[in-house]
């Protein structure tokens, strides 16, 4: 895809773009309580993820603005084995709490994709206390990607379905179109319990395009 298309940052810079892959992967739909159900692409939220997993810095955020699926859309289930026993921010922090996963293991059907790949593209956004251009914090982020290097693992929704990453490469766009109604777009953990926001997502030849801004429940989604 190219960048001439995608909305420019505040500067009227294009938005960097990384190539994400792996063998599966679950972006969980967070109405759904009982079972684990993944969307049909990447959200925005789990993309972002991967992102400061590469790269991350107090004084900026990203803004994804489109993820391209690079590969058909394949499910399969899985049984997987969680816990209901979660410790606070502030008990894992200081480590007060130990958890009893034994005691606590419930399992759970999962609905998941398998070999995903896509493209990422996404805005550097500066905080206030940014005390270098929107350029260096980008071409750090160029930098690194080409390096392979990250803070941790990305992975693809849970923990252990591990992204692999790379500058993007020539690889052709799925080319299919469909609407997938309501999707997740951020997730707000400042707020106790949580809150989300959505957006229609549409996959249109096979991208994914991203507001800047979700919409919160009750507000005419």
């Amino acid at each position: 895809m190219s960048t001439e298309l995608l909305p420019r940052s505040r500067s009227g810079a294009p938005p960097v773009a990384v190539q994400v892959w792996g063998d599966a992967a679950l972006f969980t739909r967070p109405e759904l309580k009982v079972e684990r159900v993944s969307y049909p692409v990447m959200t925005p939220s789990a993309a972002v993820g991967v992102l400061e997993s590469i790269y991350w810095k107090p004084q900026f955020r990203w803004r994804v603005v489109s993820i391209e699926v690079l590969a058909p859309i394949k499910q399969f289930t899985q049984r997987r084995n969680e816990t209901t026993d979660i410790a606070s921010l502030a008990d894992a922090v200081s480590g007060r709490r130990r958890l009893d996963t034994v005691a606590n293991r419930v399992q759970r059907n999962a609905v998941c994709l398998r070999d995903v790949a896509y493209r990422i593209h996404a805005h550097v956004e500066l905080d206030k206390k940014a005390d270098k251009p929107e350029a260096a914090y980008r071409d750090q982020f160029r930098r690194r990607v080409t390096r392979g290097s990250c803070f941790s693992q990305p992975y693809l929704g849970v923990r252990e379905f591990t992204a692999f990453f790379s500058d993007p490469d020539d690889r052709p766009v799925w080319q299919h179109s469909e609407e997938f109604g309501l999707m997740l777009h951020s997730v707000d953990h400042s707020t106790t319990p949580a809150s989300f926001t959505w957006f229609e997502a549409k996959l249109v030849d096979g991208v994914l395009s991203v507001p800047e801004k979700g919409i919160a429940a009750g507000e005419g989604v």
